[in-house]
């Protein structure tokens, strides 16, 4: 594909970064596709001048997703949510927003998209967040029948959501909660690889009209993680078992807070394992090799030590 003007909604966001500099690195042209263009901005310098801009576009505004995707030869949606709140449902973002975006770049004639979705996207599932990611598949392919559908596992990587948010929870509190008692299977992938499939998605003619499933090498429990995590910061920590039953009662308070810890509906989620399906496409497809956890994960996870990147006998 010759290199043009690309249209990332969500780009400026943890996987949205990765992709914009590899799109950058290759010589595109960027639009982001924004709610607020003003916290974009740190995203310029990963490209020449005038490369890379930031735009307004509301996915609940047709005219703004139109107007995003004009001209653009390829559009990449990255926008999710993991909590609802009044400006934006799952239904709105996941499912009407991605239906959106997928008709404004048919009209627009552009050649390529990619829908990022999530392992464990199910019409059947419990969890209203895995049902609209569903949705939001079927309803970008019935308007742009050619696009790739990405489906990552938990990613991880320096700005990630998953292994920072437990790490800092262990720098403040003696106990960590083993919801469901951590059996719950994962298979944490790399941002990079992520970025990587995205830009390999939007590139290569082959990868039209199929979903990809992304996975790291390893699948690991819940509790693993967790023990993982507390290895690398040198902490010790206890892990209690917290059953479903108690995580959803005390999660219809918790989802109350401004910026949720923890939702009823996530507790939904923790009940089903996350791992690549059996038979999927996956990575080895686009010729991309997982990257290990233990490879990536120490170096963010060091400043939470006792003495951040320092050990005892160099800290003062």
């Amino acid at each position: 594909m010759a290199r043009g003007l690309v249209t990332i909604f969500g780009g400026a966001g943890f996987i949205g970064r990765y992709v914009v500099k590899r799109l950058a690195q290759q010589g595109w042209r960027i639009r982001v596709a924004v709610r607020h263009p003003g916290p974009a901005s740190f995203l310029k310098p990963m490209g020449d001048v005038g490369q890379i801009t930031p735009i307004r576009a509301k996915l609940q505004d047709d005219a703004a997703v139109a107007e995003a995707v004009a001209g653009a030869q390829a559009v990449i949606n990255l926008v999710g949510v993991l909590y609802e709140t009044r400006q934006q449902s799952f239904e709105e973002v996941h499912h009407l927003g991605a239906e959106r975006i997928a008709k404004a770049a048919a009209a627009a004639g552009a050649t390529a998209l990619v829908q990022v979705s999530a392992l464990g996207a199910d019409p059947d599932s419990q969890a209203a967040y895995a049902r609209s990611k569903a949705a939001g598949e079927t309803a970008v392919l019935a308007a742009f029948p050619t696009a790739s559908v990405i489906r990552p596992s938990v990613v991880f990587g320096a700005e990630d959501g998953f292994l920072n948010r437990f790490a800092g929870m262990a720098r403040l509190s003696p106990v960590l909660p083993l919801i469901g008692g951590g059996k719950t299977k994962f298979q944490p992938v790399y941002v990079g690889d992520v970025a990587d499939a995205i830009v390999t998605c939007m590139t290569d003619p082959k990868c039209r009209g199929r979903i990809f499933e992304l996975g790291g090498p390893t699948v690991y429990s819940f509790e693993e993680l967790l023990r993982y995590m507390l290895r690398e910061i040198r902490r010790r920590r206890f892990l209690v078992p917290l059953p479903f039953e108690l995580a959803d009662f005390q999660a219809k308070f918790l989802e109350k807070l401004p910026v949720p810890p923890l939702t009823r509906d996530q507790v939904k989620l923790l009940q089903s394992d996350n791992v690549v399906s059996e038979g999927a496409l996956t990575l080895a497809d686009l010729d991309l090799q997982p990257t290990a956890l233990e490879v990536i994960a120490p170096s963010y996870l060091e400043r939470y030590r006792p003495h951040g990147r320092f050990t005892q006998t160099q800290a003062v």
